[in-house]
């Protein structure tokens, strides 16, 4: 993933860049409030209770995007534009009328995750010239359900090699 100041363009472009979404200022897992707690002295000192550090996680975005019939060749230009972007992107397969895009995204959890793969498309649409299409379909899967899916062989299709496939 393309790591950059949030708002920076990527380089080429003048559109805006697709940030993922910041941990916050409670990523590790511990407020302002408990750190003063330790540092209180005297008897009136609170007990800190210990909470959990909260990690990011990887997790398998399939991204469906579907509309009016574009030529092919557009179809391919702005998908490999959007690949040399975000070179994040695993893999990308199209149609003269849809597409889908798969790759791996790090998140706190399945709303962030969600959250910045639903922007995806909409912010790199003028940037990459990609096709006025919407979305029309959305899965987020954990690493583990991703894995557990591909060893039990009822997962998604095996992904071309990395880069962007007609169907």
């Amino acid at each position: 993933m393309r790591r950059a100041r949030p708002g920076a363009p990527p380089r080429g472009t003048g559109g805006r860049a697709l940030t993922s979404v910041g941990a916050g200022a409670d990523f590790d897992g511990r407020r302002a409030a408990d750190r003063r707690d330790e540092r209180t002295t005297g008897p009136e000192q609170t007990p800190v209770v210990s909470q959990e550090r909260v990690q990011s996680k990887l997790w398998h975005i399939t991204l469906c995007v579907s509309g009016a019939e574009i030529p092919l060749k557009e179809v391919r230009r702005g998908l490999e534009q959007l690949a040399h972007d975000h070179p994040f992107l695993l893999t990308s397969r199209y149609a003269n009328d849809h597409a889908e895009i798969r790759y791996w995204e790090e998140a706190r959890d399945l709303h962030d995750a969600a959250a910045v793969a639903l922007r995806l498309w909409g912010e790199h649409r003028s940037s990459a010239g990609l096709p006025p299409w919407e979305i029309v379909g959305l899965e987020v899967i954990d690493r583990e359900t991703y894995h557990q899916r591909i060893a039990e062989g009822y997962g998604p299709p095996p992904a071309a090699p990395v880069g962007v496939h007609p169907y």
